[in-house]
């Protein structure tokens, strides 16, 4: 299986801010979903415009379809969809305005496939996108994207702000996308409940460096969490946690091996996690140390 998108070693600083990406590292196999999980200001953002070429990475190499992409390579744009957090089209124009702007500017504009997205979201053509809601200037991004044969999309919190149902048609879609030969996506997003229903990959990005790389089955089928009190955490190993919380009755631990350790302290309850409560601890727990 061929890796449609690989960074290796990716950095980038702001010359403004103390704030970087340092040594991001990942890849997306072809035909697959890959969730990109942070809090605000991780650096999620940034590391997908350095992918897109938007922002001029300091070091590193990334790779989209097994080359770097630079300012020329129009074919390799041909091949990508991207769809950010907000409305980037002009809103003074319809859908079908649109629509005859894109047919000059991709190759393989379809403009059949266009309409036929129109319709499946309920979107006029003829309506001009200032009045459009989130939901609909978000359904009218992914109709653009998936209108022009591109073989990977980007999607930047395309599900954020919306309701339970306008998100299920949204993954739905994107489900469909994934399904045909030879087509990916890289979908940062903070509502994890959604990637937890697609994604075949996640990785979480925290202060700008990569502190989780791992399959969403083995996140949520081996990862779980340990409840326990003070005086049985204690009889917990070193090497087993990867990061915990101190409450006010008890302390959640995480573990990579829910059924190890379930052997492991056979006295000790260790439930499944999920990607939520995955983030929480890695990021307001305590890694690497014992409770002082």
């Amino acid at each position: 299986m061929r890796n449609i998108l690989t960074l290796k070693n990716v950095s980038k600083k702001y010359k403004k801010s103390n704030f970087s990406i340092k040594d991001i590292s990942f890849s997306l196999p072809e035909g697959n979903i890959l969730g990109f999980i942070g809090e605000n200001g991780a650096g999620k953002s940034t590391t997908m415009n350095c992918i897109l070429n938007v922002l001029k990475k300091d070091s590193g190499k990334i790779e989209i379809f097994g080359k770097e992409m630079s300012d020329e390579d129009t074919d390799i744009r041909e091949d990508i969809g991207v769809v950010y957090d907000s409305n980037n089209f002009p809103e003074h124009l319809t859908a079908e305005q649109l629509s005859d702007i894109f047919e000059k500017i991709y190759v393989r504009w379809d403009n059949s496939c266009f309409k036929e997205y129109l319709k499946r979201f309920n979107l006029s053509k003829s309506q001009k996108i200032k009045t459009y809601s989130r939901g609909m200037s978000m359904k009218l991004a992914i109709a653009v994207a998936l209108s022009h044969e591109s073989k990977l999309l980007i999607l930047d919190e395309a599900t954020s702000g919306l309701d339970p149902i306008m998100r299920e048609e949204i993954l739905d879609v994107l489900l469909e996308f994934v399904k045909q030969e030879n087509h990916s996506i890289l979908l940062s997003s903070h509502i994890t409940g959604d990637l937890e229903k697609i994604a075949d990959y996640i990785v979480f990005i925290h202060k700008g460096e990569v502190i989780l790389n791992k399959t969403k089955d083995e996140l949520i089928y081996e990862y779980g969490v340990i409840r326990c009190s003070e005086s049985d955490f204690l009889s917990i190993s070193a090497e087993d946690i990867i990061s915990y919380i101190k409450r006010d009755y008890q302390i959640d631990v995480l573990v990579s091996d829910r059924k190890l350790m379930e052997k492991k302290y056979k006295n000790l309850i260790v439930d499944s996690v999920s990607l939520d409560e995955i983030m929480l601890l890695m990021v307001k727990g305590e890694r690497n140390a014992r409770l002082a």
